[in-house]
């Protein structure tokens, strides 16, 4: 899939519960997964073990990735995750035009094709893909009815996704969706991502229905497993 809007060009890896062979007409959530080239496999792993336990329902996953015979993951996911630009990584601050492509591209593009509930969207992402997730859910929290950033890069930019978050404070008293944040204990990003914790705590926002954990012992990778297992769990508890 060609983007207009970041002029780069990714690949959707696509996981369609067997479910929905059984039945034509159902809909079902959809997981859209950033940096699926590391995360959807392991995040596809993590829910057929909690469909098979029935802790979640059969959903649609959706791994967004970039294409090319070698793609430079960590400088395209630079670009595209960070929602102000730095001298360093070189062309970050892309998070608006990726944005946009992921709102006017992929969910048409997923919602028309197969059998996911617009009602039922869900972003999650890890790092830079962590910061972005955020980034989205105060940008227009309603595009997603839930949200999972693992160790979210918050420091980013000058601390952006502070003053972001204090910038939505200050026009909503509501924020009704379902948010699940977490972090390893032994991580460059835990004061941080705790830090951020604890001002969202002390909004007291309507409707925000969350859980924060801090995963221990674990690093920024080693969290992955147990926290996205855990988020998933949280996100469609009933």
């Amino acid at each position: 899939m060609d983007s207009a809007e970041t002029g780069r060009h990714y690949d959707l890896y696509i996981h369609v519960p067997a479910e929905a062979e059984k039945d034509k007409n159902k809909k079902f959530p959809v997981v859209y997964i950033l940096d699926g080239q590391w995360d959807f496999k392991l995040m596809d792993s993590v829910l057929g073990g909690l469909v098979y336990d029935k802790f979640v329902p059969p959903m649609v996953l959706v791994g967004i990735t970039y294409s090319g015979a070698d793609p430079e993951y960590n400088s395209l996911r630079a670009m595209d995750y960070t929602p102000v630009a730095q001298a360093d990584p070189k062309g970050s601050g892309d998070a608006e035009k990726f944005y946009a492509f992921v709102k006017d591209k992929v969910i048409p593009f997923v919602e028309q094709n197969y059998p996911g509930d617009p009602k039922q969207r869900v972003l999650m992402g890890s790092s830079f893909g962590g910061l972005f997730t955020l980034y989205a859910m105060f940008k227009d929290p309603a595009l997603f009815s839930r949200y999972m950033a693992a160790s979210p890069a918050v420091s980013y930019g000058n601390d952006f996704a502070f003053k972001q978050e204090a910038e939505y404070a200050k026009a909503h008293k509501d924020l009704p969706v379902r948010l699940y944040m977490g972090v390893g204990s032994d991580e460059g990003l835990t004061k941080p991502v705790e830090k951020m914790m604890k001002e969202m705590d002390s909004r007291k926002y309507r409707g925000l229905v969350r859980e924060f954990k801090v995963f221990e012992p674990e690093r920024h990778a080693s969290n992955k497993p147990e926290l996205y297992n855990r988020g998933l769990r949280f996100l469609f508890e009933k």
